[in-house]
């Protein structure tokens, strides 16, 4: 039997780590998906073969239009995600993350698309030491990415106040969980501690290994992503933190996974990140459920 309350929705960069678990879950709720993706940071094995996939580019306006008629919401997470690696190709990712978002916004009034949730990043506060971290603070932008992240969350208030395009803006802190990237130079500390202890190499800490970052497992976030389509108390351009609410040192985090630590040369990045998430739980009624010791022993596992 098929569920009344089955929508349609529209995964841009659902071939990636987060949009793949979000699009298994949505499919999971007897949704039906459309996963777009131009496979540059994605992979076909993430994808979903109960998904719709249509291989496109939201730097290519006319090429991403036509999937956007007749879906109930669509989630935006294609993104080129990685700090340095926009430090040094500053254009490539101004071309990703903020003319394709603005390709995709114009898509979505054009199809009267009722709600657009975006995926935005914690690198917006820069380095900012009054924490915990409120999204009522300036933004201090550090790298191009975190500056078009900031850009990206004020085109959806922009179009949300010009155009009557319902939009939130999640921001998230250092996301974890199965499928995350380990090959690259630009791979989350988590994966590459775990791909290293495994093979029982060191595990590379940068400076003396006191910053901290707060992590929030993937599934935490895929639940705020389907609360943030749906509340009844957002979709007027709000940016709302999704972190876990406590955070960790690299030090502790190495000890938790377990290996010999080996201290690299420190690099530019900001020293601690801390989510105040009480706004999370007042307009989402979200808060996370699954604490860093749970989630890396999981990994661990497998």
């Amino acid at each position: 039997m098929t569920n009344k309350k089955t929508k349609k929705y529209l995964v841009i960069g659902g071939a990636g780590f987060i949009g793949s678990n979000l699009t298994n879950r949505l499919i999971e709720l007897n949704h039906q998906v459309t996963v777009l993706d131009n496979l540059s940071t994605g992979k076909k094995e993430n994808l979903n073969p109960k998904a719709k996939f249509i291989k496109a580019d939201i730097r290519e306006q006319k090429q991403i239009n036509p999937y956007f008629k007749n879906v109930d919401g669509v989630f935006l997470l294609a993104a080129l995600p990685k700090v340095q690696y926009s430090i040094d190709h500053p254009v490539e990712t101004n071309r990703n993350n903020i003319e394709g978002i603005i390709n995709v916004l114009v898509a979505g009034f054009k199809n009267k698309v009722k709600r657009i949730v975006y995926s935005s990043s914690c690198a917006v506060y820069g380095n900012n030491s009054d924490l915990p971290l409120k999204e009522n603070l300036k933004p201090d932008p550090l790298s191009p990415y975190a500056l078009q992240k900031y850009a990206g969350e004020e085109y959806c208030r922009l179009f949300s106040n010009l155009h009557n395009l319902e939009t939130v803006s999640l921001r998230y802190f250092n996301v974890y969980g199965p499928g995350m990237d380990d090959q690259s130079a630009y791979s989350p500390v988590i994966s590459i501690f775990l791909k290293r202890s495994k093979q029982n190499k060191s595990l590379p800490v940068t400076g003396d290994g006191t910053i901290t970052r707060d992590y929030v497992h993937v599934s935490d976030v895929i639940q705020a992503n389907i609360l943030a389509m749906d509340s009844k108390k957002t979709g007027q351009g709000e940016t709302i933190n999704i972190g876990g609410g406590r955070n960790r040192s690299v030090n502790e985090l190495a000890k938790m996974i377990g290996g010999k630590i080996e201290y690299i040369t420190p690099r530019i990045e900001i020293h601690d990140s801390l989510a105040d998430i009480s706004l999370a739980k007042k307009l989402l009624g979200w808060q996370p459920t699954i604490k860093l010791e749970q989630g890396v022993k999981e990994l661990i596992g497998h």
